[in-house]
Protein backbone atom coordinates (compact mmCIF):
# COMPACT_ATOMS: atom_id res chain seq x y z
CA UNK A 1 0.00 0.00 0.00
CA UNK A 2 1.40 3.16 -0.83
CA UNK A 3 2.25 6.12 1.79
CA UNK A 4 -0.65 8.42 0.32
CA UNK A 5 -3.07 6.18 0.52
CA UNK A 6 -2.12 5.17 4.13
CA UNK A 7 -2.54 8.44 5.12
CA UNK A 8 -5.48 9.43 3.70
CA UNK A 9 -6.95 6.16 5.41
CA UNK A 10 -5.81 7.17 8.63
CA UNK A 11 -7.10 10.85 8.35
CA UNK A 12 -10.64 9.34 7.27
CA UNK A 13 -10.65 7.26 10.34
CA UNK A 14 -9.31 9.93 12.49
CA UNK A 15 -11.82 12.58 11.26
CA UNK A 16 -14.69 9.88 11.62
CA UNK A 17 -13.75 9.37 15.72
CA UNK A 18 -13.55 13.02 16.27
CA UNK A 19 -16.98 13.99 14.74
CA UNK A 20 -18.89 11.30 16.34
CA UNK A 21 -17.26 12.24 19.55
CA UNK A 22 -18.90 15.54 18.90
CA UNK A 23 -22.59 15.10 18.64
CA UNK A 24 -23.92 18.09 21.45
CA UNK A 25 -24.69 21.21 20.29
CA UNK A 26 -23.19 24.30 21.18
CA UNK A 27 -24.31 27.93 20.44
CA UNK A 28 -22.18 29.54 17.21
CA UNK A 29 -22.13 33.02 16.28
CA UNK A 30 -22.99 32.62 12.25
CA UNK A 31 -24.19 36.70 11.70
CA UNK A 32 -26.34 36.29 14.97
CA UNK A 33 -26.03 33.65 17.81
CA UNK A 34 -27.14 30.23 16.81
CA UNK A 35 -27.53 26.67 18.21
CA UNK A 36 -26.39 24.29 15.81
CA UNK A 37 -24.52 20.58 16.53
CA UNK A 38 -20.97 20.26 16.83
CA UNK A 39 -20.59 17.43 14.40
CA UNK A 40 -21.76 20.69 11.61
CA UNK A 41 -19.24 22.96 12.38
CA UNK A 42 -16.35 20.25 12.78
CA UNK A 43 -17.42 18.94 9.61
CA UNK A 44 -17.80 22.25 7.43
CA UNK A 45 -14.48 23.18 8.68
CA UNK A 46 -12.36 20.07 7.78
CA UNK A 47 -14.54 20.06 4.33
CA UNK A 48 -14.02 23.55 3.49
CA UNK A 49 -10.13 22.93 4.95
CA UNK A 50 -9.72 19.69 2.87
CA UNK A 51 -10.79 22.27 -0.50
CA UNK A 52 -8.32 24.84 0.18
CA UNK A 53 -5.61 22.18 1.01
CA UNK A 54 -6.19 20.83 -2.59
CA UNK A 55 -6.10 24.09 -4.49
CA UNK A 56 -3.10 25.21 -2.91
CA UNK A 57 -1.61 21.86 -3.00
CA UNK A 58 -1.92 21.03 -6.99
CA UNK A 59 0.63 21.49 -9.43
CA UNK A 60 0.63 24.46 -11.65
CA UNK A 61 0.35 24.11 -15.25
CA UNK A 62 3.34 24.84 -17.24
CA UNK A 63 3.06 26.81 -19.99
CA UNK A 64 3.98 25.78 -23.87
CA UNK A 65 7.90 26.66 -24.50
CA UNK A 66 8.54 28.04 -27.82
CA UNK A 67 10.81 26.65 -29.89
CA UNK A 68 13.44 29.09 -30.01
CA UNK A 69 14.25 30.11 -26.70
CA UNK A 70 16.61 33.79 -26.54
CA UNK A 71 20.07 32.89 -25.01
CA UNK A 72 20.29 34.99 -21.94
CA UNK A 73 24.43 34.76 -22.24
CA UNK A 74 24.68 36.17 -25.82
CA UNK A 75 20.87 37.87 -26.49
CA UNK A 76 20.08 35.67 -29.32
CA UNK A 77 17.66 33.05 -30.53
CA UNK A 78 19.40 29.55 -29.97
CA UNK A 79 18.90 27.32 -32.95
CA UNK A 80 18.25 23.68 -32.96
CA UNK A 81 21.81 21.77 -33.82
CA UNK A 82 21.92 20.72 -37.61
CA UNK A 83 23.33 17.08 -38.38
CA UNK A 84 27.18 18.31 -39.11
CA UNK A 85 27.67 20.14 -35.80
CA UNK A 86 25.85 17.32 -33.83
CA UNK A 87 28.83 15.29 -35.50
CA UNK A 88 31.78 17.98 -34.79
CA UNK A 89 30.76 18.09 -31.24
CA UNK A 90 30.64 14.39 -30.78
Amino acid sequence: MRAKTLFVIIVTVLVTIILMKNMDEVNFWIFGVRTVPKLAVLGTMFFIGAIVGFLIGRPKRRSHLPEHQENPVTGGTSQPLDDPDRDYIS
